[in-house]
């Protein structure tokens, strides 16, 4: 019931019926053209470029009123869906302005244009119309359309505009246009003729306009649900730019395939739009549109008796899908890998409505566009690169199809196995100036290629093995590809090959699949790095420690000794029966892993004391389980067992741990603090009878093994949760959502992807987290994260009713309530672990209005031209006008300065003259051991090291009253932001209307004295008070 409620809403919300005003619009258009006067003598002069660049000759007519017009397409069926403002009027090209044999070398083409530029310059002069723009039919730029906004608005659709769109009913001998003549003589391949399929069902398209129309409105008429249907289709189809294309579907192509479904039977009138739609994404995802083709026919029959004609349909086109008249492929511009993406689409669809909730927001609700459908996106900018003779802009394909083939075709051998799919995308035809400018100006829309990646263990792969040596024709053309960069080598098995080998550093490793591209790109196009944006990269400084990505290998190394030690460890009343890492460093999700200290090493050398030394020294958190049975006494006696096993790890060679620690070590540099669970508490029943701390622990424990499993299983896992914990922590969110709730969020993504695939790129897996944060329905739905799909009926039942409970706990209205979000987990079906105090529904909506925010930059970066480094930088740094106040932090007292992004924009934020007051930095803080302090023993030295040192944290950590909210990066950042929080009552309004913001403030400072270098705060904030 719910789903139908949202699937009447939505059809509700997205249908245009037709209305008095608009047809009243459509029809003063009809009459600003009627009233044009005949006779004008009509020339190349009105758009010489376009007629010469599309190869016509001298072209001239004698203007006539056209033979009628009608509206056609969705409004006039009324199954036009938002957003769509558009009408679509027929205009009856009349046959006097053209010559019986205009269908040969792009004369037709040269008038039709002609013919609207005629009709352009008299609208414009017209006093019902605001503005006139060219667009093209399907981006086929030698068919341009005119796009005429009326000067009165249409207030329910903004942005309304018409559509006028030539026919050619009768104009010329459909014989002449067959599939296997030749109507453009320069079109030839050693001197033979060739036949212009394309461009003769260029001409019979518009010759069959009309007639294809009649038939698609005929049966809209019979059906009562079909509208809807088909609103839903459309809706569904526009959600998914990779197939809403020129080259794959559009609005037209749905009514035909909906309207072959009525006619043949494989719907019925008894059944609904959501039944309709199924039907026809199965329909789509099952037939063999290659070789069976549709056909429709005059009689009951649905496939036409084969014919030669027929036959050359397919041979000449991937996909046929013949009119009544069988004279046009009405898929002409389809091609193989449209068809391939739209069967994906239908299928993925289809796969996820299977689902216990029907997949209703992902069908319908979820944006599938190219940044976050491919894991690999570039943009060519060919603008000046293409120069050709003009007459090679329009042949039988126009010049830009045939450029896209080209970079598909050499992708697809360059790339091989490392790309499960490629599209590549010229939409270069869109609305403009083109037809006054030329064609030659539709180079300046750059070209886009979306890359499916297969797997991570192919797109990483640093050697191509080609061709054995003896193979000599395809050694010959492996090194004609590859040039070069093609190199004999001798193989593991014995094999000799040619090979190509793309040599990189391991954390450079995701950056092979750019590499290669470019040189493809450089060798075959002759393009050159400024001209090819791959987005791939433009992300990774947000997660450089210095000059590169840094690694985790060794921390790893030294945990799996340190582990053994542990398990080897006699003499204690209860043996260790596990370990388990609870730090995000040792399951490779933390944004900056710890560095080893080279005072705790195996070996101290000597050079290194000298130089820099860090004076503090993170610790990474390990959970020890004891083994049963055991009385349950033991959790009273956890320090004891700790001291003991601490004691025995000191006789290990290499371990050693700080005087002041009962339960730390040092290892190999690095140091690890330990914790214990016995076995006997966290059985399946007793977890809620744990001790908070307990409880946590148990939390952290079975968290830590679900996103070690998880990394393992998807390799691209672990540097999406780290860019995602980063972008959290620049925006200062760090006080709002637990490191394990972005893990989980970040888990979702990878392991509910429907309807999209996994994500195989840092890029596609952050724009997804963003949008999940950003559209997810959190005050209604729970975010379940199953990592195996173990929950089942009861599983979902419980979730759900504990989600209900909380949202039932706080009945005096939403800003009551304690989190917003709600994360159930295998190990956590009441979201109690991370998100039972925040974030709250203030903090949640900040989040989400930031999360959409660098989620449609993100996008934007990707498909438009922004190159330069303050854009992506952007993405990363919050704006300061959000806040009320902002303190200002010395960068010498904080404990990891490297890791600072940048410094803050403070014209962003408060103006820069309204400081409360400045501090020194404090001498008593250092990030360096003193220089005075190299002098002394190893072992000394130890001592003085700090663990765990966060001046930020111990700052946040005291009251800053009721008043303010502090919000702040937790990895490094150099500033808080600070917000007023509302009163909420009579009683304390009162009183702090007494206060003096600026007082409150200071004394903020000077309880950070020594590191508060600065506050600033904003005029309109210092009036909140007393408002």
């Amino acid at each position: 019931m719910e789903a139908d409620s949202k699937l009447n809403d939505l059809l509700e919300k997205s249908r245009i019926d037709r209305d008095s005003t608009v047809d009243g619009l459509v029809s003063s258009i009809e009459e600003a053209i009627d009233a044009i006067p005949e006779g004008l003598e009509v020339t190349s002069e009105l758009a010489p470029s376009f007629v010469s660049e599309i190869g016509a000759d001298k072209v001239e007519f004698i203007f006539k009123k056209p033979n009628g017009f009608r509206p056609v397409g969705s409004y006039s069926t009324r199954c036009m869906a938002k957003p769509d403002a558009s009408v679509d009027l027929l205009l009856h090209l009349p046959k006097e302005c053209f010559h019986e044999k205009d269908y040969m070398n792009h004369l037709y083409h040269a008038k039709r244009c002609l013919y609207l530029c005629v009709l352009k310059n008299h609208l414009l002069l017209s006093s019902s119309v605001e503005k006139v723009e060219w667009s093209a039919l399907q981006n086929e730029a030698r068919k341009p359309v005119l796009v005429v906004f009326p000067a009165k608005k249409v207030d329910h659709l903004p942005g309304f505009s018409i559509r006028i769109i030539p026919s050619a009913k009768s104009l010329f001998d459909v014989a002449m246009l067959s599939m296997s003549s030749n109507n453009l003589p320069s079109v030839t391949a050693d001197g033979d003729s060739l036949p212009t399929p394309t461009y003769n069902l260029s001409i019979l398209e518009d010759m069959f306009l009309e007639e294809n129309s009649n038939l698609l409105e005929n049966r809209l008429s019979q059906w009562k649900a079909l509208p809807d249907a088909l609103i839903l289709l459309k809706i569904w189809a526009r959600q998914r730019s990779s197939i809403y294309a020129h080259d794959c579907l559009n609005g037209f192509l749905i009514f035909v395939i909906v309207s072959f479904l009525a006619r043949f039977g494989y719907i019925e009138k008894s059944q609904n739009a959501l039944q309709i739609f199924t039907k026809t994404l199965e329909f789509i995802t099952t037939h063999d549109f290659e070789g069976s083709g549709l056909f429709f026919t005059a009689g009951k029959t649905k496939i036409l008796a084969s014919t030669e004609e027929n036959k050359k349909f397919k041979e000449l086109f991937p996909v046929l899908i013949c009119d009544p008249s069988t004279h046009v492929n009405l898929a002409f511009r389809m091609t193989s890998i449209g068809l391939h993406e739209l069967r994906h689409e239908a299928s993925s669809t289809l796969t996820r409505m299977k689902l216990s909730d029907g997949g209703f927001e992902e069908a319908f609700m979820t944006k599938i566009d190219y940044p976050v459908k491919y894991d690999h996106c570039i943009r060519l900018h060919l603008e000046g690169k293409i120069a050709e003779p003009t007459s090679v802009f329009c042949l039988d394909k126009e010049y830009w199809r045939i450029y896209e083939q080209k970079v598909h075709s050499l992708l697809e051998q360059g790339l091989g196995d490392r790309a499960k799919s490629i599209r590549v995308v010229w939409r270069n035809a869109n609305q403009g100036s083109y037809v006054e400018d030329g064609l030659s100006v539709l180079d300046r829309e750059p070209l886009f290629i979306g890359i499916s990646i297969r797997s991570t263990e192919n797109a990483f792969r640093m050697v191509d093995i080609g061709p054995d040596a003896d193979n000599k024709e395809e050694v010959l053309k492996f090194r004609k590809f590859w040039g070069d960069k093609s190199e004999l080598r001798r193989l593991e098995d014995g094999r000799i090959a040619e090979c190509t080998v793309w040599e990189t550093q391991q954390w450079r490793r995701h950056l092979i699949m750019k590499q290669m591209i470019e040189y493809i790109f450089e060798r075959h196009l002759s393009l050159y790095s400024d001209d090819i944006v791959q987005l791939v990269d433009q992300l990774d400084f947000s997660l450089l420690y210095g000059d590169k990505d840094p690694t985790f290998g060794n921390s790893l190394y030294v945990f799996k000794v340190l582990s053994k030690c542990l398990l080897e460890i006699k003499g204690i009343p209860l043996n260790v029966s596990g370990i388990q890492p609870l730090d995000s460093a040792l399951r490779l999700t933390s944004v900056f892993p710890p560095e080893p200290h080279p005072l705790v090493c195996v070996k101290i050398v000597e050079r290194r004391l000298h130089e820099h030394m860090p004076s503090c020294i993170p610790t990474m958190e390990v959970m020890i389980q004891l083994e049963g049975p055991g009385d349950l006494e033991i959790e009273k006696t956890k320090t004891d067992f700790l001291l003991q096993i601490v004691k025995k790890l000191q006789k290990v060679k290499g371990i050693t741990r700080p005087a002041t620690e009962n339960n730390v070590v040092f290892m190999g540099g690095y140091a690890f603090r330990l914790s214990i669970l016995h076995e006997i508490a966290v059985g399946p029943d007793r977890v809620k009878d744990l001790s908070s701390t307990d409880k946590m622990l148990f939390f952290r424990c079975q968290h830590a093994k679900m996103i070690y499993g998880l990394q393992a299983g998807f390799p691209t896992y672990a540097p999406v949760a780290r860019l995602a914990k980063r972008w959290v922590s620049a925006h200062l969110f760090s006080g709002c959502l637990a490191e394990e709730a972005i893990e989980l969020l970040v888990a979702h993504v990878f392991l509910t992807p429907l309807p999209l695939g996994v994500p195989l790129s840092r890029f596609s897996g952050f724009l997804r987290f963003l949008r999940l944060l950003a559209d997810y329905d959190w005050w209604s739905c729970p975010l379940i994260v199953d990592r195996n799909s173990d929950f089942g009926i009861n599983d979902h039942k419980d979730i759900n009713d504990n989600f209900m409970s909380s949202r039932k706990r706080d009945e005096e209205g939403r800003q009551n309530i304690s989190s917003a979000m709600f994360l159930a987990a295998p190990y956590d079906k009441a979201s109690e672990a991370w998100t039972t105090f925040s974030p709250n529904l203030s903090e949640q909506k900040r989040l989400v209005a930031s999360a959409r925010s660098s989620a449609n930059v993100l996008s934007k970066l990707v498909l438009q031209e922004h190159n330069d480094s303050v854009q992506w930088e952007s993405l990363f740094r919050p704006p300061l006008d959000k806040y009320d106040a902002v303190v200002l932090l010395h960068r010498e007292n904080l404990p990891y300065p490297r890791r600072l992004l940048f410094p803050p924009k403070l014209n962003q934020g408060p103006k820069a003259g309204d400081h409360v007051a400045r501090w020194e930095a404090s001498t008593y803080v250092n990030r360096f051991l003193l220089p005075g302090y190299l002098e002394r023993s190893h072992e000394q030295l130890k001592e003085e090291l700090m663990l765990d040192s966060d001046p930020t944290k111990c700052f946040l950590s005291k009251r800053f009253g009721m008043l303010l909210k502090p919000w702040y990066d937790h990895l490094g950042g150099d500033l808080i932001g600070l917000t007023w929080t509302k009163q909420k009552s009579k009683k304390r309004k009162r009183d702090e209307d007494e206060t003096d913001p600026k007082e409150i403030l200071k004394a903020v400072g000077e309880m950070g004295k020594g590191l508060v270098r600065d506050i600033l705060v904003a005029q309109v904030s210092m009036t909140f008070l007393k408002a």
